[in-house]
């Protein structure tokens, strides 16, 4: 199938499905499995070959109702241009919440570089998504002898569009990319608009590869900040991978560990203790040829959690379209 007939269905899904979001997509550690698009808008197109990537992430296997979300996303280049576009397709539940989003992107990519030698792009990327909230009160009340004004005992929903802007800088083996998530302000949903009217995120990725050019073994150090605009939360993300190159691609493997700045108090024996969230995520993949498998598990190690279980995620990939030379850099995200 050629991407444009890719884009082309994915573009009439939105046009005509009703979609669904609390705050846009949202944010765990499948960046990481060579998705970088997937929440920089600046990455459509950016590689060397079109992607196609889908995700699926269980939380708690064995509670009902338990969080999953589903991704599927593509990006390539126009022809041989300087254009990209790109397609954000997701549906992510939560007990009676439930949200699904469907996002289309354009990206322009500014070549400084004279040859294949180096790589140096500076590159600009635009979202935008119809979104929508799902919230099901329909048992809200069953066992309620009075009524909440707060509760209609009907399935609310809430429709919204916005947008999402980012970039990219790639020198050589090192990168930085930002995005402003949610940019426009909406109408708040489930009647809490002074909470949900400003859904605006910030995310700074910095990261470089190290090792010997035409090495086996290449190593990639990176971070990730993120900060939430209306509740003023900031987190942060160390990450560390390790590539090794093969016969018939390669495989890799890395380490994540996650941070908040903010803290929640709770009781415990009558004392006053506080925890802020901290998650330690192990992820492993391999690029066979065109195709790319990985797995990530998330272990939360804060004091009170809702449950030991952690949380499972599945990325499978495939390149298509590989029409460009690749760089002289060790630069996955782009060569690859």
């Amino acid at each position: 199938m050629s991407l444009k007939n890719i884009f082309a269905i994915i573009f009439a899904i939105i046009l005509t499905e009703a979609t669904f979001s609390q705050e846009g997509l949202p944010i765990y550690t499948d960046y990481l499995t060579d998705n970088y698009y997937l929440i920089h808008p600046s990455m459509a197109g950016a590689a060397n070959c079109s992607k196609i990537r889908m995700t699926g992430r269980q939380q708690w296997f064995g509670h009902e109702d338990a969080p999953k979300l589903l991704t599927v996303s593509v990006n390539g280049r126009i022809g041989d241009g300087p254009s990209g576009v790109g397609g954000i397709l997701y549906t992510d539940k939560n007990g009676f919440h439930s949200q699904t989003g469907a996002y289309a992107t354009y990206a322009h990519h500014i070549m400084f570089s004279r040859s294949e030698v180096d790589l140096n792009m500076l590159s600009f990327g635009l979202s935008a998504g119809v979104i929508q909230y799902r919230l099901d009160e329909t048992t809200f009340l069953a066992d309620a002898p009075f009524g909440d004004p707060l509760i209609d005992g009907i399935v609310q929903n809430a429709t919204n569009f916005n947008v999402d802007f980012g970039f990219s800088y790639h020198y050589l083996d090192y990168y930085v990319h930002g995005a402003v998530k949610n940019m426009l302000n909406n109408d708040g949903i489930n009647k809490q608009e002074n909470v949900t009217s400003n859904l605006r995120r910030y995310l700074i990725t910095a990261g470089g590869v190290l090792g010997k050019y035409g090495s086996a073994w290449s190593y990639e150090p990176s971070v990730m900040f993120q900060y939430r605009d209306a509740t003023q939360e900031a987190s942060i993300d160390l990450n560390a991978k390790v590539y090794r190159q093969m016969d018939f691609g390669t495989i890799w493997a890395g380490l994540s560990y996650r941070n908040s700045f903010d803290g929640a108090e709770y009781i415990n024996a009558n004392t006053i203790n506080s925890q802020r969230l901290q998650q330690i995520t192990p992820l492993v993949g391999v690029n066979y040829k065109n195709f790319m498998f990985a797995y990530n598990y998330t272990h939360q190690t804060n004091s009170v959690v809702f449950t030991n279980g952690g949380f499972h995620q599945f990325t499978l990939g495939y390149n298509f379209g590989c029409r460009r030379e690749r760089y002289d850099c060790n630069c996955p995200a782009v060569n690859y």
